[in-house]
């Protein structure tokens, strides 16, 4: 599943090709969009792009109506210009929106939907959110308040809850927990308040050195070589680059998500 960083650079591609260009034409298979009549977004002005954890909203003027999408495991945006090769077959396309310059196409996406302003206000998957990690100024107290609330949950699964801070996703869930040495299957009311902010602080700052202009990789290591990136996720047998132990993996949570762990280094893990 993309994360918030993820989100957050397709928003700015999209935004720097789009925003204030006209658009000349339409095409999707989705059925809700369909039955709204998309032809009604042609001539309409791309207004705004803006990311909101792990959704996308793109935004027409003067209907205010939005186009949300949600890439979850298979979803993706990509931006072209006219005779440009695409990377993705044909078949995969859900949402097609063209200007002068540009196609973006929308890819596999599970969510994609058409709604007004006042359906985006009360979309009960974004009213939820908590706190964007990339907002301008998220609210931590507010994040540590919904942290603090998830009690019995395990701390791995409370850091991917959206609703207590979006745009955290597996990958930085993984690094964040190694890097302060928790157990992903700690209880939250477990782990000392100390520790629950320097999760979520970090948490932050990977998630903001990420999305830097001219940033291409993700990378929580601050080493260059290829493949040291990422002290933990997708390591499963690898070494521990503090204890030389093998990392363990195990599925953690109702969405049975991947945790990757050193069971020297952070404990035992799944009881």
């Amino acid at each position: 599943m993309p994360e918030g960083d993820t989100i957050f650079r397709a928003a700015r591609t999209l935004r720097q090709a789009l925003e204030g260009e006209t658009v000349t034409a339409v095409a999707t298979t989705v059925g809700q969009v369909r039955r709204l009549g998309e032809q009604r977004l042609v001539g309409q002005t791309v207004g705004a792009v803006e990311p909101r954890g792990k959704h996308l909203l793109i935004w027409f003027s003067p209907s205010d109506l939005a186009l949300h999408t949600h890439m979850r495991m298979t979803g993706s945006w990509h931006l072209y210009r006219h005779g440009q090769r695409w990377r993705k077959p044909r078949h995969l396309l859900r949402f097609r929106l063209e200007t002068a310059q540009w196609l973006a196409l929308c890819f596999s996406a599970p969510v994609i939907e058409l709604l007004s302003a006042d359906q985006v206000a009360r979309h009960p998957s974004l009213v939820a959110l908590g706190p964007d990690a990339l907002g301008k100024e998220p609210d931590l107290d507010e994040v540590r308040r919904r942290l603090d609330a998830a009690g019995n949950t395990t701390i791995g699964e409370a850091l991917l809850d959206q609703r207590v801070m979006a745009g955290v996703g597996n990958v930085y869930k993984n690094e964040v927990l190694f890097i302060h040495q928790v157990d992903p299957w700690t209880p939250v009311a477990e782990v000392d308040a100390e520790t629950r902010d320097a999760l979520l602080d970090t948490a932050v700052r990977l998630l903001r050195s990420s999305v830097r202009p001219g940033q291409v990789r993700r990378a929580t290591t601050g080493a260059a070589g290829m493949g040291d990136d990422l002290h933990v996720y997708g390591r499963h047998r690898h070494p521990c680059p503090r204890c030389q132990r093998p990392i363990a993996v195990a599925r953690q949570g109702d969405q049975g998500r991947l945790t990757y762990w050193c069971r020297s280094c952070q404990g035992p893990g799944r009881p």
